[in-house]
């Protein structure tokens, strides 16, 4: 907690207005940081073993490898910093970590802030119960409690749609995903609000998955891609082409197919989520587009 709270006092107190140079800043320190989470089943979590795996996990190794392969410095060492989804941005905007592989939303708002490589995952965001809760649509949390995790966006779809709908309903908060599923696990919250594969990912690796479904309309289509320091155009092309390469050979998909379509550690569960059409179409057509950009489609 400690270096996590002298990394956003720097932030503040240094700004971050002026232009990176991570690849100057990797080779000088000697190692590659990545950002990850530890409960983003299947596109980054822990396996409970001081390792980290997962979708993004893995797309991170691949670039990484082409920044050793840049540097012409091969044993370049790999370290891993958790992050959260309060501290993700101010930890990438402050070199703390050269990349975050976790499941970030690319938005306007955060353009601001980040860059991020070309859309690597597209999630809906749905809901998550307990199967013998009845719930099956977002107009049936009325009076109902509802966990979600600090500092998504989540946050933001579940009030306009309170709004929009006139649905009323008391939300309660998360640290982490991991947190939010065990609000609604134990029955202190009735349905967890949250994208899709995540929910898929935790329910898989739950104590027993029948128990639980996704269920409801999408609130919610976006892109998910690996997030870098703003204003490095170096850096992001050296990122950028490593993603479309991924893409371009087909080993994107094998990587997607291998976590998505296969058993996963640590219970060998599948989740069972196959390639959608808008992914399929941003893996055709490489792009950073934010989300706004899906919601005018």
């Amino acid at each position: 907690m400690k270096k996590v709270a002298l990394a956003l006092a720097a932030v503040l107190a240094c700004g971050v207005g002026h232009a990176a140079d991570t690849l100057a800043k990797i080779k000088s320190a000697n190692k590659i940081v990545i950002g990850t989470r530890d409960s983003s089943a299947p596109l980054a979590y822990t396996t409970g073993d001081g390792k980290y795996v997962g979708y993004h996990v893995e797309v991170c190794q691949k670039i990484a490898d082409a920044i050793k392969a840049n540097l012409k410095m091969p044993t370049l060492p790999v370290e891993y910093q958790v992050v959260t989804s309060q501290n993700r941005i101010p930890l990438v905007q402050n070199g703390t970590v050269d990349m975050e592989c976790g499941s970030t939303t690319n938005s306007t708002a955060r353009q601001k802030d980040v860059a991020f490589a070309p859309t690597t995952f597209v999630t809906n965001v749905r809901i998550a119960v307990k199967g013998a809760s009845g719930i099956t649509s977002i107009a049936q949390l009325k009076d109902k409690t509802v966990a979600t995790t600090t500092g998504t966006t989540s946050v933001q779809l579940l009030r306009k749609h309170e709004r929009a709908n006139g649905v009323e309903f008391k939300e309660l908060f998360g640290k982490d995903h991991a947190d939010s599923f065990l609000l609604m696990e134990s029955g202190r919250a009735d349905a967890f609000v949250m994208d899709d594969n995540i929910l898929a990912g935790l329910i898989v690796n739950s104590k027993n998955p029948a128990e639980f479904k996704i269920v409801g309309e999408t609130l919610s289509e976006e892109p998910i891609a690996i997030m870098i320091p703003k204003d490095d155009p170096a850096y992001k092309k050296l990122v950028d082409d490593a993603v479309k390469g991924l893409m371009k050979s087909g080993e994107l998909e094998k990587i997607y197919n291998k976590w998505f379509l296969a058993p996963i550690p640590p219970r060998n569960a599948t989740v069972g989520m196959p390639m959608s059409a808008s992914l399929k179409n941003a893996i055709a057509n490489p792009n950073d587009n934010p989300v706004e950009a899906y919601k005018k489609q």
